[in-house]
This record gives structure tokens, sequence and C-alpha cells, in this order.
């Protein structure tokens, strides 16, 4: 048995660990739902009743449930025999028996979860459960909606508008809304939102709605009770059978059912509520580093007393409280007095009120309780900045979720603290809710000064939350990207903050692979501490950039001096960078670094549209980052192995596609130099490559093919010429170079210098004609003129036959000879001994083969051998080229042996063929011909796919065919003829002879297949005829003529016309993307053609190898510019970016769908605009109509009064009546309205401080004593006995002692030591924080909760300092200070507005300020007694923004007047 016991506890305990830890682990629902209800009994309670004692009925326990309902120790109890029941010691707790998921049936099968917990279940208990056991995410906002508890009537705008606000406040913020849970007044609200929210499909996530009912009045709760859980348990709805019971909502989806043990009764689950609401709003708002809690807000509809006050302790503890109007009952009655003034807001017009709202309700309402309720509306008013009124017929708020978060705001915002950390507080909210549309109107005003450094916190909190809006907004209100992100170690906490992605995942391996690479290193020389690890650093993003980016970048960051640097692997690195190279940068090629592209790159690694795109527009060279953005991004969508993700990632480099064309083309339409200088700059900070280099890398076919791009390649094809040269002119020029002189030829810096020499011209010529002078950023100077110097006849004959366009032409001609010579040598000139023609040939291709070589090592770009072996052989042309050369080569081998020789001619005249087919490759430059070739490889595939699909039905019919006519051919040449080839020719029409009878010839046969030039003959009958049955051969042959020929045949024209179609529009973008390959490999190609380049390869060779002299640089694909040019650039592609975001945003708001959405939107404001104010024109007449009516009364009352006045002769008629039941005066109110601003506020609270005394509700008007009160009956209170003292009776000299401030509700002398004035003197020490006088401090004393006070205490004579601040400043610094007594000044003197005065005792203080010298004595005894306090004293500023108690502010606002100092 304890063996057993002990197993089941370790089972136990096992589950509940892993209920802990489930959120972190992925665990079987089973074992999660065990785990659960292994947690909920351990930890949660329920309440029942442990003494049966009849009630009222004979069946029914006074605890409310009947006898059958009770357990058998409670009905013949043996521990209580003799006792009455009692609720606090009759009824025990024990584990709980209803938990679970609650299923509702019905249409959509709603299901939430339950518990039923005891009333004295700890609040963090509760939030446990509701976190970790039920996996709901931490609240942003707690939206706790009171009010009417019985079905209420809301008009249709108001509901709509309520729902609307709630759900979008709730679903923005991902706010917990809590309710009482009951399909009954505003919980049915709450419950029919959440219905329309689910029922609208959103998909942005759910709606919490936290339903915490008493247990004992839920209709069919039996339902629910299973003591291990129901999963689900079915909830029967009877709303019709409930009774006085109630239903739970079917919309809910949390349920916490409190048990007090009793049943029937309501209001059981209000107290835990309340804790439960206060246990949250203590809890950290979103990460355990923010300082806020989570926020608290009270939204009210209808309701009655209970309603009230609950606001009205809401309100006490801080929590802001929105009022809908026009709800009903107490909503409205407070909604009508928020905004008046006091002294409107009487006993009087609340029982107006209360009349008007609750009905024939408030006939029971009794006048003591209406008292005490103008008291609380009174005191609520008083709390403006937590008190707002939701009115439809204003627009002020818009709609309710604004109201909501607008109140939680004006609730932050004290006035006491006023300030930098005020406004952080707000915008705080405001990004965890995610409502950039409050920030905007509520925080960013004209009254918040903002710095940069301020908004560092919030910036960071916007990117890590993925709040692009907030980015936006924070970016438009200061913050600086440069002062952000100048630290790299806010840059790595934002990797280190980034969400689960690819790129994550790729950096977490590589700093993975680092850390082993280190502790091995680490190893060999000391031992590794533990704990000692790497993280992620800017060294491991800038090597995992470069590997995305290609590894011809250079690293984007410099290497951190603070991590070990490690390079990339052997496929990233061209060449073996090892650390000491790359310590080795010069100052020009260390990277540069752009504050707008780190964030850029940040956001696009994890493939994060909307903070990219706001990243971008900071960028500085937008361009290139666009493109590498496309480079990055399609890298990682071919690295990734999530389909989804990576079609996103290729969605959005298709979009940085798109924003770099746009740039690039309204750059090149504004200055197509400066757009050209563009595309080949080498950027510093994208890795010193270029933009086009990118373009190339990411495949970016469309940026390529924009003709300012084109332009740029055309240039480069021509050399020094001019693009406008016929082609005819340089072929002449190519053959007759003297041509070149005689202005045949036009060359493009003769063409520049004439052109710009005809414009500074022009622009003279206007210049002497209008006598001003034009301003032209583009007019050259004339040194600049004299610097471009016309080329001379040398330097033109080298640019004629060193430019691209040149250098083919020759090849091609040279290609054609080699052709010629090799169809000569292979046709007439092919000899046992190598012919002089045919050693030719072998040097011809031995130039060849070298010219290939330099260009598989020619690498400018620095992509290092593997990438560039790889980019070889993934070009077409290429593969043809290294096929042609290894097939001669063995061709030559074969032919130089006798025994071969015949087989290496075959080899050789094949490779003419390869060499033949490479000849296409000279069409691709051609315009016309070049897209063509493209869609040829295309058909080229399609026609592969398709000889697979035909040669299913030659196999087919060729083997049945076969098998049928011929028996046991065992000749493999004739089968194959016989299987295959004769079913080929079919298909072209050659018709076989042998399938039928009437074309048999025994003669063109072997009988036995002997003959090998014969095929065998078919089987034969007797009469040397054919055997096999011809119906079916010919048969067969319809059957695979039907499919070959016709379905076959037509299926393949088909798909070359639908490869034709869909090509078609690309092929010329494909063409001119591939155009860029053919140039750049006649730009770096040798000038002389083969066989003669063979001379220029030696040349080469003996450069680079024994000369050792570097490769020259050229200028045409990637160019270094100067400091200057490079900025002047990039401020003008800055500009132009600019117009084209206008330009993007202008079409965008022309296009017909926005334009759609605006008229829309106009629509639907107007018409909200005619309800709104149709509501306020019913509601004005409403309220003229109440008007009247009370006009109606109050004469029908004084016409009543002249006629008893006329008929009584006694009767003065000089008085006036009395229209009101109240019993003040006229001259009372006006005393009242006087005096307002002095009631005493403090003094009328309704708990007196430390006790569990409730003082009598005095409103404000009743304060004066002088005003009658006639149901004033304060309680009498005095804290000197032992126990709080109650007594009705009023001794005599209590008459003698009146508080001047006014009634407080309760007599005697409370909490103060003696009846009548009690003394009190506050000290005020100031000095100069230095000898400018710049700052005045005051001495404080502090607390442990960090509050402030000044130094004071109770006197008997406000002569002499307080007895009680010896213990505080210690006697040596009390006497010093006492001797100063006399020479302060006192800056008030009188009432104070005390928490523990009553009627008969109050509180009396004397403000003394003493100002002390900085050098005198007393001063430092005073620096040495704050060092000892340890925070007990403290100097602080006199400002507004000090931490003092509302009457002590007013005092220390005095000082600073006194010392001519702003407060």
């Amino acid at each position: 048995m304890g063996e057993a016991e002990m197993e089941s506890r370790l089972v136990h305990r096992l589950a509940i660990s892993a209920a802990r830890a489930s959120k972190h682990l992925s665990l079987s629902p089973s074992f999660q739902r065990y785990a659960l209800t292994s947690w909920i009994r351990e930890s949660i309670r329920k309440r029942e009743c442990c003494f049966f004692e009849k009630g009222v009925r004979e069946d029914v326990c006074k605890c409310g449930y009947p006898k059958i309902e009770h357990v058998d120790e409670a009905i013949k109890p043996e521990d209580f025999t003799g006792e009455s029941w009692d609720r606090n010691r009759h009824i025990r707790e024990v584990p709980t028996d209803a938990f679970g998921d609650i299923s509702f049936g019905g249409l959509g099968q709603k299901t939430g979860k339950y518990a039923r917990v005891s009333t004295d279940t700890s609040p963090e208990i509760l939030y446990q459960l509701l976190t970790e056991q039920w996996k709901l995410s931490p609240p942003n906002l707690l939206i706790s909606v009171t009010g009417g508890a019985k079905n209420f009537y809301l008009k249709a705008r108001i509901k709509n508008m309520f729902h609307r606000g709630l759900i979008k406040v709730a679903q923005t913020t991902g706010a917990w809304i809590i309710t009482g849970g009951t399909h009954t007044g505003v919980m049915k609200h709450v419950g029919k939102a959440v219905r329309d929210y689910a029922l609208s499909g959103s998909s942005q996530g759910q709606i919490v709605a936290i339903g915490v009912a008493t247990w004992g009045v839920i209709h069919n709760k039996d339902a629910l009770v299973y003591s291990e859980g129901c999963f689900p348990a079915h909830y029967p709805m009877d709303l019709k059978g409930q009774g006085r019971l109630s239903c739970l909502d079917n919309n809910h989806t949390h349920f916490l059912l409190v048990d007090d043990g009793t049943q029937g009764q309501y209001g059981v689950e209000i107290e835990l509520r309340s804790h439960l609401e206060k246990c949250i709003s203590r809890k950290r708002l979103g990460n355990k580093e923010s300082g806020m809690t989570i926020p608290v807000v009270c939204v009210v509809l209808d309701g009655g007393p209970g309603t009230l006050n609950t606001i009205y302790n809401a309100m006490l503890n801080g929590t802001p409280c929105v009022i809908l109007e026009g709800s009903g009952r107490i909503a409205d009655v407070i909604a009508q007095v928020a905004g008046q003034p006091l002294s409107r807001v009487t006993i009087a017009h609340i029982h107006q009120l209360m009349k008007r709202f609750f009905g024939q309700e408030y006939e029971k309402f009794p006048d003591l309780d209406i008292i005490e309720w103008t008291k609380k509306i009174q005191d609520i008013i008083r709390m403006p900045h937590l008190l707002t009124v939701f009115r439809i017929s204003e627009d002020t708020h818009g709609d309710v979720d604004v109201a909501i978060l607008q109140a939680l705001l004006k609730a932050s915002r004290i006035t006491e603290s006023l300030g930098i950390e005020c406004w952080k507080r707000q915008l705080e909210l405001a990004i965890a809710w995610n409502r950039v549309d409050i920030a905007e109107t509520e925080i960013f005003t004209e009254e918040s000064q903002w710095k940069s450094s301020d908004l560092h916190w919030a910036m960071f909190s916007a990117l890590v939350g993925n709040k692009p809006q907030f980015v936006s907004l924070l970016l438009e209100n200061g913050v600086s990207l440069r002062d952000f992100l100048q630290d790299e170690e806010t840059l790595c906490k934002l990797y280190k903050e980034m969400p689960g992605c690819f790129f994550l995942r790729k950096l977490a391996k590589r700093v993975d692979r680092a850390r082993r690479s280190k502790r091995r290193m680490l190893e060999r020389r000391v031992r590794t501490l533990p704990g000692q690890g790497e993280t992620i650093s800017i060294t491991h993003v800038s090597d995992e950039v470069r590997h995305l980016l290609g590894s011809f970048t250079q690293p984007i960051y410099p290497p951190s001096s603070m991590t070990y640097h490690f390079n990339m692997t052997m496929e990233d690195t061209p060449s073996s960078l090892s650390k000491t190279q790359a310590g080795s940068i010069s100052p020009h090629d260390e990277p540069q670094r752009d504050l707008g592209r780190d964030l850029f790159l940040w956001a696009v690694v994890q493939n994060n549209k909307e903070l990219a795109e706001i990243a971008w527009e900071q960028c500085r060279d937008c361009m290139s980052a666009a493109l590498a953005a496309t480079n990055i991004l399609k890298k990682m969508a071919e690295e990734g192995s999530d389909a989804d993700e990576a079609e996103v990632m290729r969605a959005l480099a298709d979009h940085y596609e798109r924003q770099a064309i746009g740039v690039f083309g309204e750059c090149h339409n504004s200055d197509e130099d400066r757009a050209k200088k563009l595309l080949v700059r080498s950027s510093p900070y994208w890795g010193r490559t270029t933009c086009l280099r990118l373009a190339l890398e990411a495949d970016d076919k469309s940026f390529v093919a924009q003709s300012g791009v084109q332009a740029l390649l055309t240039q480069i094809w021509c050399g020094e010429l001019s693009v406008d040269n016929p082609v005819w002119r340089v072929l002449i020029c190519m053959v007759f170079f003297p041509l070149i002189y005689t202005r045949f030829l036009v060359f493009r810096r003769d063409e520049v210098i004439q052109r710009e020499t005809e414009k500074n011209e022009e622009i003279k010529t206007v210049e002497n004609v209008t006598g001003s002078v034009i301003r032209n950023s583009r007019r050259l100077d004339a040194a600049r003129l004299q610097r471009m110097k016309i080329l001379g006849s040398w330097s033109k004959l080298i640019s004629l036959y060193s430019a691209p366009q040149v250098k083919f032409y020759w090849n091609i001609v040279s290609y054609f000879a080699f052709l010629f010579l090799f169809a000569v040598v292979l046709m007439i000139d092919f000899q046992a001994t190598p012919s002089p023609a045919e050693l030719l040939l072998y040097i011809w291709l031995l130039s060849l083969v070298c010219e290939e070589v330099r260009q598989l090592f020619h690498d400018p770009d620095g992509f290092g051998f593997r990438k560039k072996a790889k980019m070889y052989i993934n070009e077409l042309w290429n593969i043809l080229d290294v096929l042609s050369i290894l097939l001669f080569i063995v061709g030559l081998v074969f032919r130089l042996n006798t025994v071969l020789f015949y087989a290496g001619k075959i080899l050789l005249c094949m490779d003419f063929v390869v060499f033949c087919l490479r000849l296409m490759a000279i069409f691709t430059i051609s315009k016309t011909l070049g897209p063509k070739i493209i869609i040829v490889k295309r058909m080229m595939m399609d026609m592969f796919f398709f000889m697979f699909l035909l040669s299913i039905w030659v196999v087919a019919y060729g083997v049945a065919k076969q098998g049928i006519l011929i028996n046991n051919d065992n000749r493999l040449d004739w089968i194959i003829r016989g299987a295959i080839y004769e079913p080929y020719l079919i298909i072209f029409g050659n018709f076989p002879t042998n399938i039928d009878y009437a074309a048999f010839d025994i003669n063109t046969c072997s009988m036995n297949g002997t003959d090998p030039l014969k095929p065998k003959c078919p089987v034969l009958n007797e009469n040397q005829t054919p055997a096999f049955p011809e119906w079916l051969t010919i048969i067969m042959l319809c059957v695979y003529l039907l499919f070959a020929n016709i379905l076959l045949l037509n299926l393949l024209i088909a798909i070359f016309n639908f490869t034709f179609q869909e090509v078609q529009d690309n092929t010329d973008r494909i063409w001119k993307f591939q155009r860029y390959e053919l140039i750049k490999e006649y730009h770096s190609r040798p000038a002389a053609p083969p066989p003669f380049i063979i001379f220029i390869h030696l040349y080469l060779f003996i450069r680079l190898l024994v000369l050792r002299r570097p490769p020259i640089i050229c200028k045409e694909f990637k160019n270094e510019l100067p400091q200057i040019e490079e900025e002047e650039l990039l401020s003008w592609e800055a500009l132009m970016k600019d117009r084209y975001l206008l330009s993007t945003q202008q079409e965008q708001s022309q296009s017909m769908e926005r334009r759609i959405l605006d008229t829309a939107q106009k629509v639907t404001t107007m018409n909200d605009r005619l309800e709104r104010e149709e509501e306020t024109s019913s509601a004005a007449m409403e309220t003229r109509l109440a008007r009247l009516e009370e006009q109606v009364v109050q004469s029908a009352r004084a016409l009543q009064w002249i006629m008893d006045s006329l008929k009584s002769q006694g009767f003065s008629s000089k008085e006036t009546p009395s229209l009101t039941t109240t019993d003040e005066s006229p001259d009372s109110l006006r005393n009242t309205s006087e005096k307002e601003d002095g009631f005493h506020v403090n003094a009328r609270q309704f708990h007196y401080p430390n006790s569990k005394i409730k003082r009598f509700p005095v409103p404000e008007e009743k304060v004066p004593w002088e005003v009658g009160f006639s149901s004033y009956m304060p309680t009498y209170y005095a804290s000197e006995d032992n126990e709080d003292h109650v007594d009705g009776s009023e001794p005599e000299v209590l008459h003698n002692y009146r508080n001047p401030g006014g009634r407080t509700g309760i007599r005697g002398r409370g909490a103060l030591s003696h009846l009548g004035p009690n003394l009190n003197v506050d000290l005020v020490l100031t000095r100069w924080r230095d000898s400018e006088r710049s700052v005045l401090e005051y001495l404080a004393v502090g607390d442990n909760r960090g509050t402030l006070a000044l130094p004071g205490g109770p006197v008997q004579s406000a002569d002499y300092l307080p007895v009680t601040l010896k213990r505080t400043m210690g006697a040596t610094l009390y006497e010093k200070i006492s001797e100063k007594v006399s020479a302060g000044t006192k800056v008030f003197e009188g009432y104070v507005d005390d928490c523990n005065n009553t009627d008969n005792a109050w509180v009396e203080t004397t403000v003394l300020n003493i100002h002390l010298d900085r050098k005198s004595e007393v001063m430092l005894e005073i620096i040495h007694a704050v060092v000892r306090s340890h925070g007990a004293l403290q100097w602080q500023e006199v400002s507004g923004k000090t931490r003092l108690a509302s009457n002590q502010r007013d005092s220390l606002r005095q000082v600073a007047e006194l010392h001519n100092r702003k407060f």
C-alpha cells in the first residue's frame, strides 16, 4: 500500500511539473490533460457545507443547497452537535470537482474553459491558471466591464458602437475582457460582441472574454461537475427554465466560477474578481524589463447602486472608468453631471436624475442612500482624470475603443508629474497596444518635447515588436538612426531579439560553428573556463550576409575587436582570407556604416516587408540596397526548406526589384550620365560591389533589361566608338583602317566634346542676347573641355581594334575561317601524315584552348575559382566549347594511331558538327535572332520530354508488331530495327509492307534468318503465305498512327506554340540579361583573333607569372569614385528616390481601388454624422421637453401659492414660495457656491484611516455649518480606546469645538491627540545647489516606498520644532536648526485638509522656510546627516514634478515664489 501511494505521488508530481513546463515543450494532448487535472486538483479548491441545518424549507439547508446535495457527514455531524449554522465555521474547502472544457453546442459549437474556484483562492493561482495552464498570453490591457446585471435595452447605434469599439480595442491591444460571465445584462452584450467578431471570420487572434461568475447562481451547473474534469462538458442553456438563477454566456471563452459554499446568493464573486484584477494590474507589461504594469480600465453600461460602488472603489484605486452615455440608469446619471461644477451636483439634482433614469425603481430608494450616492458621485466627478464619458452626440472620441485608450492615457497623465517620464509611460502603453493613432493625437503633441535619446527605447520596442507604424511615427518625431544605431551593441541586441526566421537559424549555426572552432583552438593553448561562450556579434552577421550576397563582396562590417573573427567556409571564400589579411585592410577599403542600411538589412533578413520599406527610405544608397535585398532574399528562398516562406521571400525580392527599377528609371530620365555612374560605381556600403553586379547575381532580368542599363552595355560594347555608328561602317574600317582619320567613323569622345561645345555656345548666345547669366549645372567649363582632348591617330587606331564590337566581328571572321579550314581538312586533306593545313588547324585549336583557359581563370570580380568554374559550366556555349575541344583531342589521339585512324576521323567529323552548333552563339548579340535562340533552347527541353512520351508508343507498338510477325529472331540489329526503327519511320510516312498479305514477297526475307542482309520471314502456313492475323496488324497500325501521328505530333505542335507564346513576352528581357555576359567576355578578350591570339596569351603569361605584375584593372564595369563625387551622386540619388516615392503615392491615390475606398469612407462618415445629428436633435428635444415640464410644475406651484395667499389674510405677499423640498435657503446656496473652493475633501473620505469606522456621507452643499442638514447623524470615534469606540451619545464638551472647515461625517477626537486645533509644523530647509544659484533645493524625508514629505510633526507651539525631528536628524542638528527657527520665514499658517480631521478636532499647520548658506556650519552638518541617513534624508529640486502631498506642494510653491523661482 505504501509503495502504491508513493508511486501515485511520484506520477502526480511529474504531471504537475510537466504542466508548468508544457508551454515550453510539445506534449501529447492526453498527457497535457492529465497534467492539467493534476495541477488543478493540487492548487484549486471549492467550498461545500459540512453541517446541514434546516432553513426556510424542510429539505433545504441554510446554505441554500438541498439535503440530497450534502455529504453524509454533513447530515449527521458529530463535530457540530448542538451548534447553529455559521458560514465561517460550517463551510470547508475541498479539491474542486468542476473544471475542463465547456461546450455550449448550437451553431459554431462554441467551446471554452472553466474551473470552479473557492472565494479564498489566491489571485496568483488564478493568474497562473489563466496563463500557464490555459495558455493565455499575458494581456497588454485589462478591460473590466460592469453595469446592469439584468437585461436592459440599448439603442442600436450605441450597441453597435460598443460592440465594435470593445472588440477593436481588445483585438488591437491584446486585452483581456472580464465580466460577470452570465447570459444577462451587460455580460450578454459583451458576449454578443465576441460572437460578432468570431462570425466576421477575422484571423487576427482570439478575443479573450473571461467570465467571473458565482457558482451558486449558475443554472444547470450539475452538467459541469466531474471529479476528473470534463473534456468537454456539454452545458445546456435553458433560459426559460432558469428562474432566479442564471445561465452562463455561451460567447465567453473562459469562466472562473466562484464558490462560497452557498446557493442562490448573487455578488459572491465581486471580492475575488476585484482581487484578481488588482493582481493582474501589478504584473509587468510586455517584457519583464518594462517598468510599466498592466493597465486596467473599467467600462460601465447601465447599472444600479452596486455599479456606483464599483465605480467609486475603482476610481479610489486609480482605475480609470469609461461611462457610456445613453446606456441607462447610473451610467446616465453620472454622464449628466460629469463636467458640471460641484455646486450644481446637489441632492435635489441627483433626486431628479434618479427619478428620470431609474423610473419606478426610484420609489424604493431611501433618502439616506441618495445622500450617500450624491457624495460618491461628487467624489467621482472630482477625479476628472479618471472619468471619461463617451457621448455619441459628440465627435471628440471617435469610437469606443479610442475613448477607452484615451481614458487610460488621461489617467497616466498625472498633473503632479508632468514631464518626460509621464510622456514615456503613455508612449509605452501606446506601443504595447499598437495604437499609433492614439500616440499621434495624445502623445506627440506640442506639449511634449522629445529628444532623440528619449525615444531610443521606444524605437527598440517598436522594432522588436514588429510595429512599423510606430517606427515611422518615431522617425517623424525626432528619432535619429545615427544616434540610435551608432553603438554596435544596439544592433547586436536587435539581431538577438529577432523573431524566429530562416536567417536567425543560419546565424545560430554559424555562431555554434564559431564557438566550437574557438573552443578547439583555446584547448590547445589554455583550459577553457566554464560558462565562456560566443554570442551573436556583428562579425557573425557580416559573414552570413557576405555568404548570401556572394563571396565577391567584402564584409559589410569591420571585424569586431571584441569577438574572435572566423572566416567563412571554403565554398564562400574566393581566396583564403586569413585573420592577418582581414586585419590589414586599407583605410580606403574599410567598410563604411550606413545606419539606414543596418536597419534595412535587419528587416530584410527576417522577411519583414513593412519595416524594410521604412528602413529602405532611410538608406543612403537606396538602389544598391534594393538590389542587395533581392539577392539576399532569393538566396535564402533557394536555401530554405519551407516552400511557403520561400514564396513570400521571392515576392518581397520582386518588390524590391521593382523599387530599384523605379529609382533607376527616375535617375535615367533626369540624367543619363549620372545614372550610368550609379550602375558601375563601387558601393562602400554593400561590400565594394556595384549595382549592376548585384542585379546580375540576383538574376534581376527586369532591372538589367531597362533601357538605361542596356544603353550602358551598348556603350561598353562599342568602346570608344560612338553608338550611333552603323555596323557597315565599322566593318569597312576594320579592313580599311585609314578611314578612321577621315571622320568616316565617329568616336565617343569627339562626340561628347562637340555636343558640349555646341551647348556652351548656345548658352553664351542666350546670355549675350538676354544680358543675364544662366545657371546650368551641366555646363562644362573651359578647363574641363581642354582636359578632354581629341583622340590622336594612334589612340584612334587602338580604340578601334580594342572595342568589344570590333573584337567580336574579327572573332566571327576567324571562326568561319576555322570551320572552313576544318571542313577542307576533313573532306580533302585528311592524310596519314598531317599536312600543313592540318597542322595549322591544330595550332588554331590550341589558341582556342588557351582562350578558354584564360576565360576560366580571368576573375576581375573576385568570385573565386569554385564559383567561377560553376558559372563557366552553367553556360551552354561553354559546355559546347569544352565538348568540342575534348572530342577534338580524343579524335586527334585516335587519328595519330594507325589502327584507330578511321575512328579518329569519325570523331573529328562529329566534332565538326559540335563546332558548327557553337556557331549559333554569334547570333546572341543580334536583337532579332538572339531572342529566337532562347526559344529554341526551351523547345529543345520540351522536345526531350515529348520524346520520352513518344518512345512509350513506339516501343509498345514495335515490340507487339515484332512479336506477332517474327518468331524467335535472335539477331539484335534486326530486332532493334523491327521494334524501334521501323515504328519510328512510320511516323514520317514510311509504311511497312510486311503487315498484310498483299504486299508480301518471300524473296525479300530470309526463312531462317541466316542472311544478314535480309530480315527474317514471318511465320508462314502451308501455302507459304503469312500466318499472322492480318486484321489485327492493320488495326494496330491504324491505332498507332492515330495516337502517334495525329495525337502526339499535334500535342508537340501545341506544346511548341504554348512555349513560344509564353517565352515570347520574356525573350527580349532574357536576351538583354544574357547579353551582358557576351559583352563582358569580349571586353576582356584580347584584341587579336585566333590563331594570332596565342601571342597575346604568351604575353599575359609572362606578365603575370614571370614579371609578377598585377592585372590591368578596367573601370567600365566597376569604378571607384572620389569621396566628393560619391557624396554628390548619393545625394542626387536620394532626391530621385523621393521623387519616385512621391509619384508612386500619387499613382496609388489616383487608382480606381483607392478612389472606391475613399468614396466608401466618405459615405460612411456622412452616414455617421447624419445619424449623430438625428440622435442629437432627439436628445435636445427631450431635454427641452423636460425643462418645459419642470417650468410648468414650478409655475403651477407658484400659482397655487398665489391663490393660497389671496385666501389667507395674514400671509405676506413679499415672501417667496419655496419650490424645492430641500432644507436649504437661497442664501445658504449662494454662500455654498462662494465657499466651494474652500471645502475640505480629505476630511470627508468615507473610510476613516487606520480604522473600520465609516464616515457619514456629507455632500458638497452640506459641508458648511450654516446649511441645515437634518439627516446628519455622524458617529463618534476616539482612537485612544483599546477598540474602535462608536457611541451615539455626544459629550457636552464637543459643543465647544467645531471644525472651521465644516462637517466631516464623524464626531469626537478621532486619531488626533486632542479636541480642537492640533498644531503641526512643516520645515522647508532650502539651499542653492551651486554658487550661480541656478537650482533651488529643499530637504525631504523619504521612506522605503519612495514617498517624500517635508520634515515636520506635531508641536505644542509653533515657535518650536517637532520633537520627532530629533530621531530623523539627530540631536546635534536638531539643536542647531532650532536656533534658526526665529530667523525663518512663515510661508503658511492655518487650517489643513487632513484625512484625520473630525467635526471636533482638526489639524492646523505652520510652514516655516529656513534658507541655509552653502558654506554655513549647519549646512555641513546636514550634509553629514544626509550621508548617514542612507536615503532617509535627501535634497530635492524645488519644482512642480516633486512627489509631495497636495497641501505640502502648495507650501513648496509659495517657497518657490518667495525665492523668485518658477515652480
